[in-house]
């Protein structure tokens, strides 16, 4: 049986500020995010329309990941490793897709809508009945639920941060039934993995590295509001573009065959690119 968690992530904010804070959070977090020929590799970022939704915009990603997955993953993937994203973004609906083509039953496809309200409307996405019967509803708190360690900026915290420029935060216990502006994003989540003996724990592991992104992501999102609010779609846009072509020459770069790395590792499992000669 396929996993359909449905996650609910509010935001102080509003479905058209958060528009311009996604797109804003996600150029800026893949670029932090890649390194050591590991992160984010765009592959195609173009317009697309669709006959229900109407004009939108599709990416295409390339994520490499090898090192970053549990030792009993890694074990059955190849050293050169990545996950394929394709996304179709028709604001406020969004479709994303993830497979692998060394994973071939490896399959996530995750359905978005943002709403103005504190994540109370039900069926938000239109599920099935049958579809209903099995899903699970995690609200996640951007505040208070806990964030790993190694993502933890204090900076980031929403339980500390206060906005400039719109005054808002910080952000405390019950925030999401008292603050305005409140918008949620629903997102539903379909994992599979049809391997036998692996299943249920890489479908589990598939849930939990979701959470833990939704989490960071918006918690960013939020901290960063005072680099992305009142920018135009436009602004965003040139923005993106310039940090994704950084992302992909790091990513390149770092991943270059006249890169090695030193034989002997770090202990958080990390290593250090250096030039052949050096």
């Amino acid at each position: 049986m396929v996993l359909i968690k449905e996650y609910r992530v509010c935001m102080p904010l509003t479905v058209e500020e958060y528009k311009i804070g996604q797109l804003y959070m996600i150029a800026r977090h893949s670029l932090e995010q890649s390194d050591e020929g590991e992160g984010v590799e765009v592959m195609e970022n173009k317009p697309c329309e669709d006959p229900v939704h109407g004009k939108g915009q599709y990416t295409e990603k390339r994520i490499h990941l090898s090192s970053r997955l549990p030792y009993w993953i890694q074990a059955i993937c190849p050293r050169v490793f990545y996950v394929t994203e394709k996304s179709w973004n028709y604001y406020p609906f969004t479709l994303t897709e993830y497979t692998c083509s060394f994973i071939p039953k490896l399959n996530v496809l995750i359905k978005t809508k943002y709403e103005n309200n504190s994540g109370t409307t039900e069926n938000c996405l239109d599920l099935s009945e049958e579809d209903l019967k099995v899903r699970t509803v995690d609200h996640v708190d951007i505040a208070f639920d806990e964030l790993s360690g190694k993502h933890y900026k204090r900076e980031e915290d929403p339980k500390f941060f206060k906005s400039i420029k719109t005054n808002r935060g910080p952000l405390i216990e019950g925030w999401r039934e008292t603050d305005k502006p409140i918008m949620c994003s629903y997102k539903v989540v379909n994992g599979s993995f049809e391997v036998w003996g692996f299943q249920t724990k890489v479908e589990d592991f598939i849930q939990r590295s979701i959470r833990d992104i939704l989490l960071l992501g918006h918690r960013q999102a939020f901290a960063w509001i005072d680099e992305w609010h009142g920018m135009t779609l436009e602004d965003v846009r040139i923005y993106e573009k310039q940090k994704q072509s950084e992302t992909n020459e790091k990513v390149q770069y770092n991943a270059s065959p006249s890169v090695t790395k030193d034989a002997d590792e770090a202990p958080n499992g990390s290593t250090t690119p250096t030039k052949e000669g050096e």
